[in-house]
């Protein structure tokens, strides 16, 4: 692809809280930080600042970009709105300093709400990847709070970019991109199956993986539920990779049910794990269990079984077109029954891209136009 002069470097920021949305994002960083019309800065905080659950701001220093900002001043409070606030106050500054052109944020998580609210009220362009997508949490709040802050949208599908239009989004503004993640998910580069066993000392040679998210808006729920899920995995008699649960409010409740595990040969449990290695073990994984999005997406881009367990995945889905998963309640035995069936539901379909999407993220950002976007932002009403 050729690649359109842009007059003066364009700084692009890129926001991550969580380990999740640096791989979402990690392609897309990779290609702005090669390409000589771009300068690339990240700003890292969150999830990522956590010791107990895995530092993973370390996987984002691994990867040598030139430009990156570890947060480490923030607060972890546990308490999301005050987090919330630290961030813009803590990114504003930085924004002050180094002046970016564009803030480019994914998905639903406070970190890239701070970043779209400090973009903004800063007249700054602020990108916004994978919006118009549901949850059935407060992260769909979250989400299209972003969305109306964004001045451009870089969705996954025609369902998505449906949804902006419905909030008043102006179409010429929305671009399906897909999911930059199946760029990383279908490269030939991804690490073997026996290198990621060796890495992190994994014996199994057959195995499934838990993953399991706090829900806030069901906090009080939080200690039966995952009890339910922790019984149901040791009934089962499998062999589990269980991946800790990401920093929304109530996620020291799970590994508290964690250590339940700890003595079993059956588990090994990870604060978190490479991208790529995740991939990897999922792409080889008899099926997923929890209620990460990985079992929604991932896991159906590579034809693996899903159980998707309780509310914080609801709407982001159908059974009859994702065949591949099965939606259970926090019920021990309903749990242990689609574990009994996940063999029947080996089927792979996607509808979030096709591997592609750096190379139309990147044609969009080296596209002049794309700079001249008007910053006031104007409803556009659905009925006309």
């Amino acid at each position: 692809m050729s690649k359109t002069k842009i007059e003066n470097k364009k700084k692009i920021l890129f926001i991550t809280g969580t380990r999740a949305d640096y791989g979402k994002m990690k392609s897309l960083m990779k290609e702005v930080e090669a390409d000589p019309a771009f300068s690339c800065y990240i700003y890292v905080s969150g999830m990522h600042l956590i010791e107990v659950l895995g530092n993973t701001y370390k996987e984002v220093l691994k990867d040598n970009y030139r430009h990156v900002s570890i947060a480490f001043g923030l607060a972890n409070t546990r308490n999301m709105s005050y987090d919330l606030g630290d961030v813009i106050r803590d990114l504003t500054g930085f924004v002050m300093k180094n002046r970016p052109d564009m803030i480019v944020v994914h998905g639903d998580r406070i970190d890239a709400l701070a970043g779209a609210v400090v973009g903004a009220l800063n007249n700054i362009i602020v990108a916004h990847i994978e919006g118009g997508e549901l949850s059935g949490t407060i992260d769909d709040s979250i989400r299209h709070a972003i969305s109306k802050f964004a001045h451009i949208h870089m969705v996954s599908n025609d369902e998505a970019a449906g949804r902006l239009i419905q909030l008043g989004e102006e179409q010429k503004n929305i671009h399906i991109i897909g999911s930059p993640d199946i760029d990383i998910m279908m490269s030939p580069s991804l690490p073997s199956l026996d290198e990621v066993k060796e890495r992190y000392e994994i014996p199994f040679d057959k195995y499934a993986i838990l993953m399991y998210h706090p829900v806030t808006t069901e906090y009080e729920d939080l200690s039966g539920n995952i009890k339910q899920v922790v019984d149901a995995v040791i009934a089962s008699g499998r062999k589990y990779v269980v991946i800790y649960p990401n920093n929304d409010l109530g996620y020291e409740l799970i590994l508290n049910e964690y250590r339940r595990f700890r003595g079993n040969r059956l588990f090994r449990l990870f604060p978190s794990l490479r991208f790529e290695h995740f991939l990897t073990l999922l792409k080889n994984a008899d099926f997923m269990v929890g209620n990460s999005s990985g079992g929604i997406r991932e896991a159906n881009i590579y034809g693996i079984p899903s159980i998707d367990v309780g509310t914080r995945q609801q709407g982001r889905y159908t059974t009859e077109v994702n065949k591949n998963i099965q939606h259970v309640t926090e019920s021990k035995q309903d749990i242990m029954d689609a574990i009994g069936k996940v063999d029947e539901h080996r089927h792979r379909s996607s509808t979030y891209g096709d591997g592609n999407s750096t190379a139309r993220f990147m044609e969009l950002v080296r596209n002049p136009a794309l700079w001249e976007i008007d910053l006031q932002k104007r409803f556009i009403d659905f009925n006309r």
